[in-house]
């Protein structure tokens, strides 16, 4: 591969971060493994700014991903630690020691049915997908064996053992063992980079990985000052009333994990299918033309990561790229370091309509979904905005009205697609200063991506009418944005005043891991500032 990428490290911490990051890895190994055509435009994203070339031992040319994981003991199912492409490190070392041996074999954990079933073509379409337990169940991108670090003293499965407070994930950093290591695996990425230009952290905020993700921002602020340091703090499907103790300590830690991160990072966004952050359950999020299960980690986790494939364009792209610093930069002034995401999933477009008609069609931001548990976009005053369109091709990006035709719209009359698209954001957010990226390259959703989307899809995304296709569906249009927004004001105080009603004192356990009570007064008074930044306020061009 080329050169001169400005690199990306990847950070994913915890479980459900796992799930996300699998989907976005088979995703980009999806689009570095699709046929090229003669006629195809080159290549827009650069896959260089998140993958590594290596070599084996044996002298064998890798492309691995440029990524730290974090998990529980018990998460990897049948994947090995040190992954399966540079060999068994066991075996390497048998090989290098010359005295007697002595081997004890352990049991592997069995493939899990799904993934089996996806190495034949009919499997595909007869494996459950209620079956995946893990994010290795569906992972098909081989890994560095300095990717993954274990945390053995917590389990994964189970009810003892966990780690469910952010009080302990926050001392998981504060132990040499793991502190050490994740330095240790943070230098050897970092020193072979030319041009880093930043940190890509996905972290579960329901739970004590929120606190790994806290001390994990403040070691790379303080290590790598001036580098950007994105943070999606990610939290699965909605929850149940049943569950007090859970709910509680998801409130706690999401609480902390957001007052912490966005203190050491240069962006924070919370990303979920739920409506809320709060105590109060609320529905999960729909789609005109998606059909997902979102008790399932694996349905939950392909939306996200589909919308992270799409906002982290800017910082990903081959020319003219926006570095992450300077899309911080964009959204994050006067203290708002908290954004939201939203996506439409797929783009909604019909065959032969050109772009001017669908976004006329799709109307204005309320139609986009909202991804980050802030309720509805009605009402809202937007302060900045980041949006990327893709999977469009240029024969869609104007209007193709016959000469003298009336123009339905200011967009009919762009010339090319770029105009179209700010136009758009121009009419729909007249006062705010927004960038917007279009580009030709759709989502992938090949095997393993689940099973999603309405049978009135064509096998490229598009909306059909009549009778439904016989193609599974592998590729979508899809929109994708990042905004600051007056709902943060509502959402964080929301938060703020869930946690006040609560007695912590009640829930010792999550006392007992390392937080006091006046660190708890501390966050509440940390979200009231935050909530305040986006109340009221003026747009940048004001």
């Amino acid at each position: 591969m080329a050169g001169g990428a400005r690199e990306v490290l990847t950070l994913q911490l915890g479980h459900f971060a796992g799930f996300v990051g699998a989907h976005w890895w088979n995703q980009q190994d999806a689009a570095l493994c699709a046929p090229s055509e003669a006629a195809a435009p080159p290549a827009e994203l650069c896959p260089d700014v998140l993958y590594r070339a290596g070599r084996t031992p044996h002298g064998r040319e890798t492309y691995t991903p440029r990524l730290i994981l974090m998990d529980l003991k018990g998460s990897l199912s049948s994947l090995k630690q040190e992954g399966g492409l540079y060999g068994d490190a066991q075996l390497d070392a048998a090989i290098a020691w010359q005295g007697k041996l002595t081997t004890h074999k352990e049991e592997l954990c069995p493939k899990n049915p799904y993934l089996q079933d996806l190495r034949s073509a009919e499997g595909v379409l007869s494996s459950d997908e209620s079956s995946v337990r893990v994010w290795s169940d569906f992972l098909r991108v081989h890994l560095h064996p300095r990717s993954i670090c274990m945390i053995h003293k917590y389990n994964h499965d189970g009810e003892a053992g966990r780690l469910e407070a952010f009080g302990q994930g926050e001392s998981i950093l504060k132990e040499p063992r793991y502190l050490e290591e994740l330095e240790d695996r943070l230098h050897f990425y970092v020193e072979e980079c030319d041009f880093l230009q930043g940190f890509q952290i996905l972290c579960d905020l329901h739970n004590g990985f929120s606190g790994v993700g806290a001390k994990a921002t403040e070691l790379l602020q303080d290590e790598y000052s001036g580098r950007g340091i994105i943070t999606w703090g990610l939290l699965p499907g909605p929850y149940s009333l049943r569950e007090p103790q859970k709910n509680v300590f998801r409130l706690l830690n999401t609480a902390f994990g957001l007052v912490h991160m966005s203190a050491h990072s240069s962006l924070v966004c919370p990303l979920s299918l739920g409506r809320s952050l709060g105590l109060r359950p609320e529905p999960p999020v729909t789609f005109p033309h998606l059909q997902y299960d979102a008790t399932l980690p694996f349905h939950c986790a392909a939306v996200l990561a589909t919308t992270l494939d799409t906002v982290t364009v800017p910082y990903r792209l081959r020319s003219s790229p926006v570095s992450m610093a300077h899309l911080a930069d964009l959204l994050n002034f006067s203290g708002k370091k908290v954004v939201t995401a939203a996506a439409t999933i797929p783009f909604p477009l019909v065959p032969g309509q050109s772009l001017p008609d669908a976004l006329v069609q799709l109307g204005g931001p309320a139609a986009w979904t909202p991804l980050s548990a802030c309720g509805g976009p009605c009402g809202m005053r937007c302060f900045a905005l980041s949006v990327v369109l893709r999977g469009l091709d240029g024969a869609r990006h104007t209007s193709r009205l016959a000469p003298g035709t009336a123009l339905p719209s200011p967009l009919h009359a762009c010339t090319t697609g770029e105009d179209v698209l700010a136009q758009y954001l121009q009419q729909q957010e007249p006062r705010v200063r927004s960038s917007a990226h279009l580009l030709l390259a759709p989502c992938n959703v090949v095997p393993p991506y689940p099973r999603l989307f309405s049978p009135s899809l064509s096998q490229h995304g598009l909306v059909l009418d009549g009778s439904p296709p016989g193609a599974a569906v592998e590729s979508i249009p899809v929109l994708g944005a990042l905004c600051s927004s007056s709902t943060l004001s509502q959402t964080l105080g929301d938060l703020a005043r869930d946690l006040s009603t609560l007695d912590v004192r009640r829930w010792a356990s999550f006392l007992d891991a390392g937080v006091e009570q006046a660190d708890v007064e501390e966050a509440l008074e940390e979200l009231g500032s935050l909530a305040q930044c986006y109340r009221g306020g003026d747009s940048l061009t004001d």
